[in-house]
C-alpha cells in the first residue's frame, strides 16, 4: 500500500476550544391577537437580536462573521425563506455573509449552536451567530404541517405522541411519584425565583427592547416580559383545568405557554476571541442529542445528559449549575428525579424557567445559554453548567459548558 501523500498531511486539524461571547433575547410575548408582537413580524424580532449583539460588540467587525444560523419551528411564511440569511441581510451584515435556517422543534436554537460550534472546532469558521424565533401567534405549532399517515396506520407512534400535552400526560403515568400537587409546587415556585430575579436586576441583562405596533393601540416597545404571573401559588394552581386528560395533571399553570420571542447569541473560537477583544462567557465542553419513545418525549433530556456527560468523561456530581427547559413540570421533574436531585436545589434554574418567562420554541435553547453565562459569571466557584431540554417528536438534547472564570474554589 502507498504511503499516504504529504498533501493529505496539510489536512490534519487540530480541534479548537469554542467560546460563548454573548447573548440576549427579546422579551417574551403571549401568542395571541392581544400578545405583544401580534402584529409585528417575526423576523424583525430576530433581526432586532442580531443589530443589539453587534451594538453590545463594535469590538467585532460584521465582516468576521462568518455564518447565521437562526432556528424556527414553523418555517413558514415571516419564519420561513431561509431565516438565517434574510435576518443577516435584513440587520444590515454585509452581502458577504451566509446564513441558513435549522429545524430541531424546541430544540432549534440549541442545535444552531452546537452546528456552528462545531464548524468553529473544526475551523469551517471562526466567528459565528446562533439563535432562533418563534411566533406562535402568527404561526402555530403545526400550521401547514401533514403527517404521513403511515406514523398512526402502522402504529409507529401513538396518536398522543403528536400533541405534546399529552406525552406530559403520559409522562406522569409513567412516574407515579409525579403528582400534580408536586408539579403544581415546583411551577408555583418557577414563577417566585423568576419573580424575585427580575427584582433584583437579574433579567435585564438578557433584554432587547424592541418596537410593536397595533391597528388599535398605535406604537409600542416591549422592554419586559408579558407570560409571568408573579403571586402565583399551589392554590391557585389547584383549581386550573386540565386540557389534555379528563381529571388529569397538566396545566396551563404547571406549563410553559404559547409564545413569541427570538433569541440570539455569538460564538467564537477561543482564540479568535481574544484576538479581537470579545469577552468569554462560557467555554463549550460537549453536548449530546438522543432520541426517545415520542409518546413520553419528555423523558429526552435524560438520556442526553447520560449522553453528553459520556462524551466528555464528565459525572452529574460535576455540574454545579443546570438551566432547564421547563416545557413541563413533569419533564423537569423525571430529569431531577433520575438523577437524584432535590425539587428544590437552588442549582436547578435559579432564576425560574419557561413556566414562568414562555417558551417561543425554537428560540428557547439560547434562553437557557444566555441566563447559564450570566450566572458563571456571579459564580466564579462553579466550573460546569447543563443547559438541557425535551425536544417535540420523542427526543433530547443536552449542552455542556464551562466557566472560565472559574477559581478553583469547592461549590
Amino acid at each position: 500500500m502507498a504511503a499516504p501523500s504529504a498533501a493529505r498531511d496539510h489536512t490534519a486539524r487540530i480541534l479548537r476550544d469554542v467560546v460563548f461571547v454573548d447573548g440576549v433575547r427579546t422579551p417574551f410575548g403571549k401568542a395571541g391577537p392581544t400578545g405583544l408582537y401580534a402584529e409585528t413580524r417575526a423576523d424583525d424580532l430576530i433581526v432586532r437580536v442580531i443589530r443589539e449583539l453587534l451594538r453590545r460588540h463594535p469590538e467585532l467587525p460584521p465582516y468576521r462573521v462568518d455564518e447565521v444560523a437562526i432556528a424556527a419551528t414553523t418555517q413558514i411564511g415571516d419564519q420561513g425563506l431561509t431565516i438565517g440569511r434574510t435576518a443577516a441581510l435584513l440587520a444590515g451584515l454585509p452581502n458577504t455573509v451566509p446564513g441558513f435556517a435549522i429545524d430541531r422543534m424546541c430544540a432549534g436554537a440549541m442545535t444552531a449552536v452546537t452546528t456552528v460550534s462545531s464548524g468553529i472546532a473544526f475551523g469551517a469558521y471562526d466567528v459565528a451567530i446562533a439563535g432562533g424565533v418563534e411566533h406562535m401567534g402568527r404561526h402555530p405549532m403545526g400550521e401547514g404541517v401533514d403527517p404521513n399517515p403511515r406514523f398512526l396506520s402502522e402504529r409507529l407512534v401513538d396518536a398522543s405522541a403528536l400533541v405534546m400535552g399529552q406525552t406530559a400526560e403520559n409522562l406522569h403515568d409513567r412516574y407515579l411519584s409525579i403528582t400534580k400537587d408536586r408539579a403544581d409546587a415546583f411551577a408555583a415556585a418557577s414563577q417566585a425565583k423568576y419573580n424575585g430575579a427580575l427584582a433584583a436586576g437579574k433579567i435585564d441583562a438578557d433584554l432587547v427592547s424592541i418596537a410593536t405596533r397595533s391597528a388599535t393601540r398605535g406604537y409600542g416597545l416591549a422592554t419586559a416580559d408579558e407570560p409571568p404571573r408573579p403571586g402565583t401559588s399551589v392554590t391557585d394552581l389547584a383549581t386550573l383545568k386540565t386540557p389534555f386528560r379528563p381529571h388529569g395533571r397538566v396545566t396551563a399553570g404547571n406549563a410553559a405557554g404559547l409564545n413569541d420571542g427570538a433569541t440570539g447569541c455569538i460564538l467564537a473560537a477561543e482564540d479568535v476571541a481574544e484576538e479581537l477583544g470579545l469577552p468569554r462567557a462560557m467555554r463549550l465542553v460537549g453536548y449530546g442529542f438522543v432520541g426517545v419513545e415520542p409518546e413520553v418525549m419528555g423523558v429526552g433530556p435524560v438520556p442526553s445528559t447520560e449522553k453528553a456527560l459520556r462524551n466528555t468523561g464528565l459525572s452529574i456530581e460535576d455540574i454545579g449549575l443546570f438551566e432547564l427547559n421547563e416545557a413541563f413540570a413533569v419533564q423537569v421533574l423525571a430529569f431531577l428525579d433520575h438523577f437524584g436531585i432535590a425539587d428544590d436545589d437552588p442549582r436547578v434554574n435559579p432564576w425560574g424557567g419557561a413556566i414562568a418567562v414562555g417558551h417561543p420554541l425554537a428560540s428557547s435553547g439560547v434562553r437557557l445559554m444566555t441566563q447559564l453565562a450570566r450566572h458563571f459569571a456571579e459564580r466564579p466557584d462553579v466550573r460546569y453548567g447543563l443547559t438541557a431540554m425535551c425536544i417535540g417528536i420523542g427526543m433530547g438534547g443536552s449542552v455542556i459548558w464551562e466557566n472560565p472564570a472559574y477559581d478553583g474554589a469547592t461549590s
